[in-house]
This record gives structure tokens, C-alpha cells and sequence, in this order.
């Protein structure tokens, strides 16, 4: 953690776990003067942004696949991470994610999730047809794929199958992907978030 001035010379810095009493408490001495607290969009943000929300802390979610690297920095490290962060709020062109309230982060999680395990397994089938063929194929190409066509390319019995497996499991989790579309759109359609459908992944 960082606290800077309005000239970016650090008021306070500390390396502290993520424990919500432990950073709330690091940042009591400047509460009236903190104008925002911002903290990276990594795995465990949920409990920390809320939790410094709830204790009444303006926060904004850094969108750190967004942010480039300043080539300058002559130190790297938690605490350079921290300072750059700082400045570029001070600068107002920190990217910034949304902070989505708690009850709809289900959702968005499993849509991610969905996204995952369909392009593990289209990965998995596009690895397997290079390495055994030679050639090239598509993520749209596989998504068209049938069991027929599978058996038609000439691969070992067991390749075809592994193949095959994997196939499945894209047509099942496909299935589910269109339910859980359709809940996502419900809900979009009556304000609760924003979704832009790009079809399957």
C-alpha cells in the first residue's frame, strides 16, 4: 500500500496482507484527506472493495490487464505497483473495471467460468488435429464439428476418441451456455447489467 500527496511524494507505504482491518487501519490517519483508495482487479478484490466501500472509502477497481508497464520505472515491485497506481489516478487516466454490486457478480463469474471450460476443451481438439494431421483448424471450425466428421479425418481410434470426448463436452456445456444466455439477457433486459452477447466462446 501507498498514501501520496497531490505531488506524488509518499506520505506512507507498507506491505500488509489482505486483511481488511489490518489496511483500514493503516489508512486511518489520512481517512479525511484520502480522495479515492484504488485497488487492482486481481482474484481477491471482492471482500477488500466492499469492505473499504462499507467503511466508507471511495474505491476504484484498476483494470491492470489495461495498464502498460511505464519503461522508466527504475524499481518494480508491490510497492512501485502501488505508486504507479497512485499517480496515474492523480492523473485521472488510471483504467478503471466496474465494480458490479455483489449480487450480480454470480452471474458474471459464471459466465466467465463458461468461457474457460469451452475454450479448454476447443484448445484441447485443435492441439490434438495439429499434432496428428499437421494442419490447422479453427475454433469456429471445431465448434462445427460432428462425431462423423471426427471419424472421417483418419486419426487412431484412440485420437479420434479423445476427439470425440472432447467434443461432447463442448455440445454439453454449449447447452448450458444457451440457459445460462438466456438468464444473463433476462436480467440485462431489465437493467441489472450491461452484456454484449458475441456468441459462443
Amino acid at each position: 500500500m501507498a498514501v501520496t500527496d497531490e505531488t506524488d511524494r509518499v506520505v506512507a507505504e507498507k506491505r500488509l496482507p489482505n486483511d481488511l482491518a489490518k489496511i483500514v487501519g493503516f489508512l486511518q490517519p489520512w481517512r479525511e484527506e484520502i480522495v479515492t483508495v484504488v485497488v487492482e482487479s486481481t482474484c481477491n478484490w471482492y471482500g477488500l472493495v466492499d469492505g473499504l466501500q462499507e467503511a466508507g472509502f471511495v474505491v476504484k477497481l484498476a483494470n491492470t490487464g489495461a495498464i502498460k508497464k511505464y519503461d522508466g520505472l527504475r524499481h518494480s515491485g508491490d510497492e512501485a505497483d502501488a505508486r504507479q497506481l497512485a499517480h496515474l489516478l492523480r492523473l485521472g487516466i488510471l483504467p478503471t473495471g466496474t465494480i458490479l454490486p455483489p449480487e450480480q457478480r454470480a452471474l458474471r463469474d459464471l459466465a466467465r467460468k463458461r468461457m474457460q471450460l469451452v475454450r479448454s476443451h476447443v484448445l484441447a481438439i485443435e492441439d490434438i488435429v495439429a499434432r496428428q494431421r499437421a494442419m490447422k483448424i479453427n475454433s469456429n471450425q471445431v465448434k462445427r464439428l460432428t462425431a462423423d466428421e471426427v471419424d472421417q479425418m483418419g486419426l487412431p481410434m484412440d485420437v479420434a476418441l479423445a476427439v470425440k470426448s472432447n467434443l461432447a463436452v463442448i455440445i454439453t456445456l454449449n447447452a448450458q451456455i444457451d440457459l445460462l444466455e438466456n438468464e444473463v439477457s433476462v436480467k440485462a433486459n431489465a437493467g441489472f447489467i450491461g452484456v454484449k452477447r458475441s456468441g459462443r466462446n
